[in-house]
């Protein structure tokens, strides 16, 4: 049983680096679209009984998420052996609870989905939240972005270095980081009323003479990892650049990382980026991807692939 490995159409760039790491082309998918915008894609090579690998990450627009479902259904109507879904970036994972009355827990509704669909295992990096993966009732592999954000860290001998979270959420990512390379942790204490907008912020812990690196899943609109590297600057750290796993960077996000007191953001190619900026730089996960795939298909265990913070 061979591995067939294909892409969606918003994840070409980053199925290509992975496909070329694993030593095997993309297989072709064609598609047609209908005038109303309806689209149909096919895989354009026999996978019957084949190991098929389908790789698209889920961010906006929508219909990057429609033509994954529709991908996983022909994959599985083809009589491949096993549906595999590699989802970069899993997006909707934000709305993982019922935190007001009357709103969707749509992260369980996109596991349901894709099982319905017919996918065999997924395969992601940095969940939002981890316990999406108990929404899932097949394997989920979640790979982590810390394969991939240490050996960097490192690279930059920095001194001083301390890590911080930008809100009390993300408190558990940051200590991990700070327990590795034994060093201090300090908060960002954040309050907003709606979505994207923070009424005030204050920060917990000492960084007087700190090299801060703010840890994070993801940034949108970088409105919080802006603010949060102000407030460290003004408080006394020397330098402040932050490391993100998903540059969703929505709105104003590439403005407000041009204009901060970020010395560098750091995120990788899960989405792509849609305009260049010197204060962005982005680390590729497909070598991680592709160890991943090969691991599965060999029935391996992928513990090896883990930094263990």
């Amino acid at each position: 049983m061979s591995v067939k490995i294909f892409s969606g159409r918003a994840t070409t760039y980053l199925a290509d680096k992975i496909a070329h790491a694993y030593g095997e082309p993309l297989g072709r998918v064609d598609y047609q679209q209908f005038s109303d915008g309806e689209m149909s894609p096919f895989i354009g090579e026999s996978v019957r009984g084949h190991d098929v690998f389908i790789i698209q990450s889920t961010f906006a627009p929508a219909e990057n998420f429609m033509e994954l479902l529709l991908m996983i259904d022909a994959a599985k109507r083809a009589s491949a052996s096993n549906v595999n879904v590699v989802i970069p970036y899993f997006g909707y994972a934000r709305q993982d609870r019922k935190d007001k009355p009357r709103v969707a827990i749509a992260a369980k509704l996109i596991a349901n989905l894709l099982s319905a669909a017919g996918a065999h295992r997924i395969m992601t990096c940095d969940l939002h939240a981890d316990q999406i993966q108990g929404f899932f009732d097949i394997p989920v592999d979640h790979l982590d972005g810390n394969y991939i954000f240490v050996p960097y860290l490192k690279s930059l001998n920095l001194e001083n270095i301390m890590f911080a979270s930008p809100d009390v959420g993300g408190i558990k990512r940051a200590r991990s980081f700070a327990k590795f390379f034994n060093a201090d942790l300090a908060v960002c204490d954040k309050y907003r009323k709606e979505a994207n907008k923070i009424e005030s912020m204050r920060l917990i812990g000492d960084v007087e003479g700190k090299d801060v690196v703010l840890v994070d899943d993801l940034v949108d609109t970088a409105g919080t990892i802006c603010k949060a590297a102000a407030l460290l600057k003004e408080k006394g750290a020397t330098t402040v650049r932050a490391i993100c796993t998903h540059p969703v960077l929505s709105g104003n996000a590439y403005d407000n990382v041009q204009n901060s007191a970020l010395e560098e953001l750091v995120v990788t190619d899960t989405i792509p980026l849609k305009q260049k900026t010197n204060k962005i730089k982005v680390l590729s996960v497909s070598d991680l991807f592709a160890k991943a795939i090969r691991k599965i298909h060999d029935h391996e265990s992928i513990s090896s692939l883990f930094i263990r913070l």
